[in-house]
């Protein structure tokens, strides 16, 4: 039987990814911070008649990673695949941001991947198997405003990704790093996110359900893939930035500020998830269902050169004109 080890597993693309797994027959090892979560993610995933099991932890700590890894070993057995899905964000313009705020976003998003390989590691070299997957998202290429501290933590995770493969490249080992970058999806993580805003948040349109990325993250641990591209808007947003930069940050400086808020006004301010766990909100779905797309384009960034060419033309052709529609 295998084993998947999914970090912030209780909601989301987490949520969504466990219970894919959990249909394609792996044993389901989900850490995450709440027990009310975790509780109501095993009762779904043993659902599907495989071993679920839920350890309550802080990704950012390593001490607590390290006794989770040792747990699932010991539990569950070495896992084939883990996913470092686990995830904060604050959005507010870069100054309006704390200290211990940029932190905690940083320690959680990034430093929680960097936790997570690790262990990921150190259960997977002795018998030199295992994939390893980053949760990553486009931001990790594009950047937009009033969520610096998230994409530079995406950023880091790609950059750390990236070194890290070349290192297990040298040793000759089969352990294999792949890296899912993901668009807007349609998460509870708009309720719960901590908002310095005037308005309700949301994701930048086009939204996507969480069960187009756990597809992709599914099928992305089935195949030797380096980095796998989710949805038009990832693929447009990536090759642009590569081939102009200047115009997509006018773009994001208009678009994207207001792209990521509701329209109406805050009424009642809402607890976030940043120091503790918000209980109530763990669901795979957020509240954008009625516009969340299905189904997704999914890109091998591995593209022979011709092909990435021609997706290259038509994101400029396609940013070119939704720019030109917004100004």
């Amino acid at each position: 039987m295998s084993i998947v080890v999914i970090t912030g597993g209780t909601a989301g693309v987490g949520r969504s990814t466990a219970e894919r797994f959990a249909q394609a027959g792996f044993d389901v090892a989900v850490i995450a911070r709440s027990e009310a979560g975790l509780a109501e993610t095993v009762k779904n995933v043993e659902k599907y008649a495989v071993r679920a099991l839920g350890i309550s932890a802080d990704v950012a700590d390593a001490r607590q990673v390290t006794q989770a890894a040792d747990r699932i070993d010991a539990e569950l057995g070495p896992p084939d695949v883990w996913i470092n899905c686990a995830m904060c964000t604050v959005l507010a313009p870069f100054d309006a941001f704390s200290d211990d705020e940029y932190r905690r976003v940083t320690d959680v998003t990034y430093l929680g991947s960097v936790n997570g390989t690790r262990e990921a590691l150190r259960l997977m070299k002795p018998r030199n198997k295992g994939i390893i997957i980053q949760v990553g998202s486009a931001l990790a290429y594009r950047s937009i405003p009033l969520q610096s501290a998230y994409c530079a933590a995406k950023a880091a995770i790609r950059g750390f990704t990236d070194s890290l493969r070349c290192e297990l490249i040298h040793e000759k080992s089969a352990v294999r790093l792949t890296m899912v970058q993901l668009p807007g999806i349609n998460t509870p993580q708009f309720d719960w996110a901590r908002n310095k805003l005037d308005r309700p948040l949301r994701p930048v349109a086009p939204v996507y359900q969480p069960e187009v990325a756990a597809n992709a993250i599914f099928n992305a641990s089935q195949r030797n893939v380096r980095e796998v591209w989710v949805g038009k808007t990832s693929f447009q947003s990536i090759v642009g930035h590569f081939l102009f930069p200047d115009l997509l940050d006018k773009m994001m400086a208009k678009q994207a500020w207001e792209g990521q808020k509701e329209s109406a006004p805050i009424t009642t301010p809402k607890p976030d998830y940043l120091d503790k766990p918000v209980e109530g909100l763990h669901q795979a779905h957020g509240r954008f269902d009625q516009e969340a797309k299905e189904k997704a384009i999914t890109v091998d960034a591995r593209l022979p050169g011709n092909i990435v060419l021609t997706v290259a033309g038509l994101a400029l052709l396609a940013l070119c004109k939704r720019y030109g529609k917004a100004r």
